[in-house]
This record gives structure tokens, C-alpha cells and sequence, in this order.
């Protein structure tokens, strides 16, 4: 039987779910979303973007895992008349690592002026 390593949110702040949660050396990190450590959120899906794998790197580093050992990335955007603008800025982000398969679908709604929440399996081998 293989224990689950839960890891608890980098900014500190309760939360009823764990950062993650690591199992058989795969990271299964928690939605993340595009809200800055003094809880603004950018205007523009580009700079979402980049928001949101910030967000990520900080929740899977101290796993051993990051942005190159990515296995699969589920993302939600509010409009997908914005696909192009966060396509380039998600390509932008992983320039240069392998790009992991990924799923892209339009929700009905988030709650503020967040468009987008990304979600992500990462290994740490």
C-alpha cells in the first residue's frame, strides 16, 4: 500500500483540500487559479495565464515535481472566444519543455474576474 504525501497551500492560508497530493511519484495538484499573494487578479487572459503557472510551480516544487515533468493539464476558461490569447501565452510559458497532453473546455461561469483555472498531473521522476 503506498501513503499519499498531502501538501498544504505555499501561502499559508486554510483551505478545506490539499495543495496536493503525491502517490506512486504522481503529483495531482489542486485547480489553480489566477489570484495574486495580495489576492488581485490580473485583467488580461495572457497575464491569467502566467499567474496560474506561477500558482502551480509554487504548489509543485516542494514535491520534487515542476513544469517539465507535467503529464496531463486540464484547463477551464470562462470565454473560449479567448482560446488564441491564452493559447500563445500558455505556449509561451512551456517554451522549451515537453508539452504535456491537455484538455480545454468553457465553463459557465467563476466567481470575480478569474477566466481561467488549471488543474495538473506532474511526476516526480
Amino acid at each position: 500500500m503506498t501513503s499519499a504525501v498531502r501538501r498544504e497551500h505555499p501561502d499559508g492560508r486554510p483551505r478545506p483540500y490539499a495543495a496536493s497530493v503525491t502517490k506512486n511519484g504522481v503529483v495531482y495538484a489542486c485547480g489553480q487559479v489566477p489570484v495574486a499573494a495580495d489576492g488581485s487578479v490580473p485583467a488580461a487572459i495572457g497575464d491569467q495565464v502566467r499567474l496560474v503557472f506561477d500558482n502551480l510551480e509554487r504548489v509543485l516544487e516542494p514535491t520534487g515535481a515542476s513544469l517539465a515533468t507535467l503529464l496531463k493539464v486540464t484547463v477551464y476558461l470562462a470565454d473560449l472566444d479567448e482560446f488564441d490569447d491564452y493559447n500563445e501565452a500558455y505556449l509561451r510559458r512551456l517554451s522549451g519543455l515537453p508539452l504535456p497532453p491537455r484538455t480545454t473546455v468553457q465553463v459557465a461561469r467563476f466567481r470575480g474576474e478569474k477566466r481561467i483555472e488549471l488543474e495538473a498531473l506532474a511526476s516526480t521522476d
